[in-house]
């Protein structure tokens, strides 16, 4: 008799849980995601691989801290030995950017916008790498019909940038992983042309790292130029303590 009890209960939570994800709407569904990618702080060590149209390749290794929901990020390059030391600080969700060149010992802010150029010339920009969490405040979103990604059964959401945004994307496509809220696949469409597929980001090798589910593998494709760049967590830690003092056109020079 148990054993059927525990079974009927089963079926009721499966059909309540099959019944709320059919309910779900395009805001709904973003605002998950957008719950998922807000981290409060985060250290990562990176390495980011650039392919070039003819096939070259160029690695980079930087550390990156993280504040404030993405609202504060550094990055500093640990390799090569040409760009050792250098250092990118970008304020206000990349809206405010500072470079330092230790050649020069000099500090350099960067245009309003810089933000939507290539940042160290991969195929990810600054606008890409600052700030999380924008998608509810940036763009409208509709549901489409659920398709699987990847080996993922997947929602399909379509994101409209709204009209006083000033975005380097008029439209997103969003394949979000129903189990989690991951988004696996997210497609960039061009700033004044929404119908032109700019460029394609496919996440993969997803853990659960600090209780966070965590893509260590980010390949960005580049369909204008015929690029593509690898990103690649080495280590990550989340909920680190770090201080606002970090995060100043001073500390860059440290």
């Amino acid at each position: 008799m148990r054993k059927h009890i525990i079974l009927i209960v089963a079926a009721v939570v499966m059909t309540a849980s099959v019944a709320s994800s059919q309910d779900l709407t395009g805001e709904d569904i973003i605002h998950e995601v957008d719950d998922l990618m807000t981290i409060q702080t985060a250290y990562a060590k990176m390495k980011m691989t650039i392919e070039t149209s003819s096939g070259q390749k160029r690695t980079f290794v930087y550390e990156s801290w993280t504040k404030d929901e993405g609202e504060k990020n550094l990055i500093r390059y640990l390799e090569p030995s040409r760009v050792k030391d250098q250092a990118i600080l970008m304020l206000n969700n990349a809206n405010d950017i500072w470079m330092f060149f230790p050649r020069t010992q000099r500090v350099r802010k960067l245009a309003t916008h810089a933000k939507k150029q290539k940042m160290q010339g991969s195929d990810f920009s600054y606008e890409d790498m600052g700030g999380s969490g924008e998608f509810e405040e940036d763009f409208v979103a509709q549901r489409l019909e659920d398709e699987e990604k990847n080996g993922h059964d997947c929602y399909k959401v379509e994101l409209v940038r709204k009209p006083e945004g000033d975005l380097s994307y008029s439209r997103l496509l969003l394949w979000v992983i129903k189990e989690n809220f991951y988004p696996v696949v997210i497609e960039y469409y061009d700033e004044d042309d929404p119908t032109y597929l700019q460029k394609t980001l496919t996440q993969s090798n997803i853990e659960v790292i600090d209780g966070i589910p965590t893509a260590k593998k980010m390949l960005m494709q580049n369909l204008n130029d015929q690029t593509q760049t690898v990103m690649e967590i080495v280590e990550i830690e989340y909920d680190v303590e770090l201080d606002d003092r970090m995060f100043t056109e001073r500390n860059l020079k440290k």
